[in-house]
């Protein structure tokens, strides 16, 4: 899969957790209880919802609740799979980085000839 695609489209903070949030409720969440969930705006769910959607990742249902229109956004296979394959790169590069920063540290202390300011 394209990794850069998803970089891109995953990277800002509210489209990961938006992400998260229709991941973890395979049935979809309409529109105000993931507003709730990711603590968001309309204006902003509605801009990340459209940018997921056009991307792949989710997509949106229209329909009625007791007479009252309702907004139904879910999770897509393929985005399902992007956004965990997303996930398991992040971990991979944290893991990288905190075995990098142990075998470079020695004990946490500096090089010597360093002084607090």
């Amino acid at each position: 899969h394209d990794w850069r695609g998803a970089r891109a489209t995953l990277a800002e903070k509210a489209r990961l957790g938006i992400m998260t949030s229709l991941v973890t409720h395979s049935r979809g969440l309409v529109f105000g209880d993931l507003k709730d969930l990711c603590q968001l705006t309309d204006g902003n769910l509605s801009r990340h919802l459209q940018i997921l959607h056009e991307a792949g990742f989710v997509e949106i249902w229209k329909g009625f609740h007791k007479k009252r229109p309702q907004t139904l956004c879910r999770v897509t296979e393929g985005g399902r799979q992007r956004f965990l394959e997303y996930i398991n790169v992040l971990e991979t590069v944290v893991q990288d980085a905190l075995k990098a920063g142990s075998a470079s540290s020695s004990n946490g202390k500096l090089a010597e000839g360093w002084s607090p300011v």
